[in-house]
């Protein structure tokens, strides 16, 4: 079984955050905004449903899903696409794979120590991030 998500996560490093939001074609001044800001991953599970929230001073996004069932998604706040998307479990990640106008579009999560990974991709851009849980938890 895949070492837990849940909790609050604070973000310590990111690595082509811009090169990843250029690939969705965010503006400009969005993307001189997004690189100033510290984002927070709060995680929820209850059995395969999922709940991630992702705040930041500026602007915030939550996804919930089913792992292993396709649904459809609007990235509101983000890059403003509807996309199909799919969530499943490869070995100790958790992927996601986003289907619609832009290609090899999605994200993975996982533990790994006692940090939180995210790597997110699109057409050939990858970011990584990494997360340390919140000390308040």
């Amino acid at each position: 079984m895949p070492a837990s998500l849940c909790g609050t996560w604070d973000l310590i490093s990111s690595v082509n955050f811009e090169g990843y939001m250029i690939a969705l074609g965010i503006s400009p001044s969005l993307r001189k905004i997004a690189l100033k800001l510290k984002f927070k991953k709060i995680i929820e599970q209850q059995g395969d449903q999922f709940k991630i929230k992702t705040t930041s001073t500026f602007r915030n996004y939550t996804i919930s899903f089913r792992v292993g069932q396709e649904f459809a998604e609007f990235t509101k706040g983000l890059d403003n696409r509807h996309v199909k998307s799919l969530v499943k479990w490869e070995g100790s990640k958790l992927v996601c794979e986003q289907t619609g106008e832009k290609k090899n579009r999605g994200w993975a999560h996982w533990i790994e120590e006692d940090k939180l990974h995210l790597e997110m991709y699109c057409e050939g851009e990858v970011c990584k991030q990494i997360y340390k849980k919140n000390v308040n938890e």
